[in-house]
């Protein structure tokens, strides 16, 4: 990956955790490593844990999908949640939750590096 595309996505991830913590949500951890990879953003919407996977893209690319968000298809929906698993697992004294959700963000940057949508999928998978 090269280095306009870890700090776009770093950009995006930023964006969308002042954005939750805007909202009331609670952001619980960012960039949350387990043994198996890394999450995004781990946040509590009200008394629901959220795992929230963030995707950054610009406006008019040529590569890519048309939007941002578009790029959560259904191998990286299961690496999410098998990362989830592990994020629970491995932090066992987080309390128990009765509601667990994964949300999607696509996050559109102009060639200026400056937002120009959002797009949050709630309970996108």
């Amino acid at each position: 990956m090269t280095v306009a595309r870890q700090r776009i996505g770093r950009a995006a991830e930023e964006h969308v955790a002042g954005r939750l913590a805007e909202g009331g949500w609670r952001v619980v951890e960012r960039n949350a490593r387990t043994r198996y990879g890394e999450l995004d953003i781990v946040a509590m919407d009200g008394a629901t844990l959220v795992f929230i996977e963030v995707k950054a893209g610009r406006a008019n690319a040529v590569y890519g999908p048309e939007r941002p968000v578009h790029a959560v298809g259904p191998r990286k929906q299961l690496q999410v949640r098998r990362l989830a698993t592990a994020f629970m697992a491995e932090r066992r004294e987080l309390p128990r939750y009765r509601q667990i959700r994964f949300d999607a963000v696509g996050v559109t940057f102009d060639h200026n590096g400056w937002v120009v949508d959002v797009e949050h999928i709630r309970a996108a998978f």
